[in-house]
């Protein structure tokens, strides 16, 4: 039996919620929501009591996976590995198929978030690159080519 009934949301704690908020929306995400959590509930949750945290939610165009993204007033944040490598251990990178790899990576370097590597093909099928978005969230782009 299983207990997953489907895959609702990715959650990224960030310190600049409008700034990462907008490289999403730049992308195409549109948002769903936004609002303050603080209270038990969270405290219980996330085993943190006193906190408070601001979450947009954002949702790719058509409906789908849900993406949260978190900013903590209380407790202050603690830093992360913004220049992480793809191999280091832990969620490494989102991924999303675009309809135009080179204009969604145009896009994203008009804003200021450079490739990690550069634009790859993979047999045939797929083109690929990874961009480093801001807070270092790492981003790849996938269009279907075969």
């Amino acid at each position: 039996m299983s207990h997953v009934r489907r895959f609702d949301h990715i959650g990224i704690t960030v310190a600049d919620l409008d700034r990462v908020t907008a490289f999403f929306v730049a992308l195409g995400f549109e948002v769903e929501g936004r609002t303050v959590v603080e209270g038990a509930f969270i405290d219980t949750v996330i085993a943190i009591p006193g906190s408070r945290t601001e979450i947009v939610m954002l949702r790719p165009p058509g409906g789908g996976t849900a993406l949260e993204l978190s900013c903590f007033a209380q407790p202050d944040p603690l830093p992360g590995s913004p220049d992480a490598p793809a191999n280091e251990l832990g969620l490494r990178s989102l991924a999303f198929e675009v309809e135009d790899l080179q204009a969604a990576v145009d896009q994203a370097a008009s804003d200021g978030y450079g490739l990690v590597g550069g634009i790859g093909e993979y047999e045939g099928a797929w083109r690929m690159a990874y961009v480093r978005g801001p807070e270092g969230i790492l981003v790849a782009l996938a269009e279907q080519i075969g």
